[in-house]
Formats: C-alpha cells, sequence, structure tokens
C-alpha cells in the first residue's frame, strides 16, 4: 500500500494506559509532554483506581491533552452516573474529555456478571446521549436530566463506543459519535469494520459522514522485535481475543488467524488480564502477533500505522504494555515510541 505524503492535521494519536492507582495524573502528564493527541485510562475498579476521579485529576494537572476512559462499560454505572462523571471532567479540563464506552470487560468480570447484551446497550448509549445532550430521559414516567449541565457553557462530550462485532458496531453507528474498532492491525479487517458500520448508519436513515472513525491497536517499537512482542504479549491477548468472540471481519481473516482467535478467546482467563505471563498469553504464535499487533523497529511500525490512518481511519489508540510488563523496559519502549515513531506517523 502506498501511504499518503503526510497525516493530515486533524487526525490524533492517543496512548491507553492502566495506571496504578494515583499514577494516572503523572501518566497523562507525560503523555502531554511526549506529544501524545489523548489518553484514555482503563476503567476497572478491582484492578485500578476510580477512572473518574483519576480523569479529573490529570483534567487539573494537564493543559492540552484529550482525556477519557478506555472504557467505561455500560453494567457498573446507572446512564446518569455515567454521564455526570464524564461532563464533570469536561467541565474540569475545558472541554477535552471524550466518553470511551463498551459493554464490558474486566470491570465487570470482577464483579461476576456479564457484558450487557447489545439491544440494551443501544438502549444505554441512547439515554447517556441524551443527558449529555442536557435533555430528559424517561425513567419509569419521571424526566430525568442532569439539571446542572445547562450551566456548562462547553460543548457535549463525544461519545467512542469500542467495537468489535458486526450486532456492536451497528448499534455504534445508530447512536454514538464515534467508533473505536477493536480488530487488530490488519487493514482489511479495520477497513471491513468500517463499512460494516456506515452500512448501518446508512440503513438507520443517518448520514454516514457523521461517524468519526478509530481503531485500538497494540503497538510497540523495539529494535529487536522479539522483545517487543513480549512487551506487548499480555495487552495483545486482551484486545485481540474480542475477535475471536465474534464473527468480526471472518470474511477477510485466513482460516489459521480465525482458529486462533477462537482459541485465545475460549482460554483467555480474567484473573491474567493484559498479563503476559500467563498460559493464554505465552501460547500465541509470534507471527500472530506480528499481523495483529505493530512490533518491531520505529521505521517499521511508522509504516504500519500510516497504512490503517489510510483505510480511513480518524484516531488511533495505541495499547503497549502489558500490566506485568519490565518497568524499565515499558519506560525505555514508551520514550522510543514517542520520540521516534510519533514523528515519522506525522511527517509531511
Amino acid at each position: 500500500m502506498t501511504c499518503a505524503a503526510g497525516l493530515p492535521p486533524d487526525r490524533e494519536i492517543w496512548t491507553l494506559t492502566f495506571p496504578a492507582a494515583g499514577r494516572g495524573p503523572e501518566a497523562a502528564v507525560a503523555a502531554e509532554i511526549q506529544g501524545w493527541d489523548g489518553i484514555l485510562i482503563a476503567d476497572s475498579q478491582n484492578l485500578t483506581g476510580d477512572v473518574y476521579a483519576t480523569l479529573t485529576a490529570a483534567a487539573a494537572a494537564t493543559e492540552r491533552i484529550l482525556l477519557g476512559p478506555g472504557v467505561t462499560n455500560s453494567v457498573t454505572r446507572d446512564p446518569a452516573v455515567t454521564a455526570s462523571g464524564i461532563a464533570t471532567v469536561q467541565q474540569y479540563s475545558g472541554g477535552r474529555a471524550v466518553l470511551g464506552i463498551g459493554r464490558g470487560d474486566s470491570a465487570v468480570a470482577y464483579l461476576g456478571r456479564r457484558p450487557t447484551p447489545v439491544a440494551e446497550f443501544e438502549d444505554y448509549l441512547s439515554d447517556v446521549q441524551t443527558y449529555l445532550r442536557g435533555e430528559a430521559v424517561d425513567r419509569s414516567g419521571f424526566p430525568s436530566r442532569l439539571e446542572w449541565l445547562p450551566g456548562m457553557d462547553l460543548p457535549k462530550v463525544p461519545v467512542e463506543v469500542a467495537a468489535t462485532g458486526p450486532k456492536v458496531l451497528a448499534a455504534a453507528a445508530r447512536t454514538a459519535d464515534r467508533i473505536a474498532v477493536t480488530v487488530g492491525a490488519d487493514p482489511g479487517r479495520v477497513r471491513w469494520a468500517i463499512d460494516t458500520a456506515r452500512r448501518a448508519r446508512e440503513e438507520a436513515g443517518l448520514d454516514p459522514a457523521g461517524l468519526s472513525f478509530g481503531a485500538y491497536v497494540n503497538a510497540v517499537a523495539h529494535p529487536d522485535r522479539s522483545v517487543a512482542r513480549e512487551v506487548v504479549r499480555g495487552s495483545f491477548s486482551t484486545l485481540v481475543r474480542f475477535g475471536g468472540m465474534s464473527d468480526a471481519g471472518s470474511q477477510v481473516t485466513a482460516a489459521a488467524d480465525r482458529s486462533a482467535l477462537a482459541t485465545l478467546a475460549r482460554d483467555y482467563s480474567i484473573r491474567s488480564h493484559a498479563m503476559r505471563e500467563t498460559g493464554h498469553a505465552a501460547a500465541i504464535d509470534d507471527g500472530f502477533v506480528d499481523r495483529f499487533a505493530v512490533v518491531g523497529p520505529s521505521e517499521h511500525c511508522a509504516e504500519r500505522l500510516r497504512e490503517l490512518f489510510d483505510v480511513g481511519l480518524d484516531r488511533l489508540i495505541i495499547a503497549g504494555h502489558s500490566r506485568d510488563a519490565d518497568p524499565a523496559l515499558l519506560t525505555e519502549t514508551a520514550e522510543r515510541f514517542a520520540s521516534e515513531v510519533l514523528p515519522m506517523v506525522r511527517k509531511n
């Protein structure tokens, strides 16, 4: 694929982090200094601190960087609570908030619960959007609204749904402002997800041009590709397993990779969420990592990411580290990505 000469100025590159409790503001400050456009903080109450408290503290510590949960869910909070939480971040950040949301993963599993069914998830999204517009939601005959929101003279918080399969992509296309596809770093699968969402939006009588697209991508830059694989392996297993939980992009995915996705989804242990030293992560074939993640020297990573932008994305969300990665190696690879890969992706 021939990449464009330069990255348009409205394209964004975000980082996703799973900080230890109390370290979120520090991570946001570092990301802002390094030149990232945005940072998403994991929402998993049993594994780290409260995401909205963390984001509000990060808002106070930063000036430019965009902020959001990566991602919250429709199980652990009422839609009014979710809308109020992210609107508060919007207020304290001066308009830099984005609501990243999905049906539920570790935050839900650690409560012994399951992700929200797709139809209920779509209703939840609709309610959150209504609250964020300052309008009333009918709650069993009671007109419920965020009474404090009209006093905040800032734009509405955009809602971005993390989506993998066709049903969630369609629900997001009908109700969200943005979609972040979670189908790996293969351009064909990303193109499939974008086309699926746009088609659903058109069928709902909505303008497909009104929907913005991003993608979650596991990426680590290191001169030794084997080292990069090991750093990314835990977070890679967390994200890519979603592709084995649905028929996402099956028609553009090789049979061997479909089998690997299904096996990973089946064997995934939530007790080792986003960790590399675990059975499901260690069993992942190196070639599979190379196809569905972006790992290796900085020049290689930049080229792969630019190819993904060429498919039609407006932003990339980079998930780099595993929860149990060596801290020194994590710092080294994060600094290399920011100082080498980001400039190469953006250069004209």
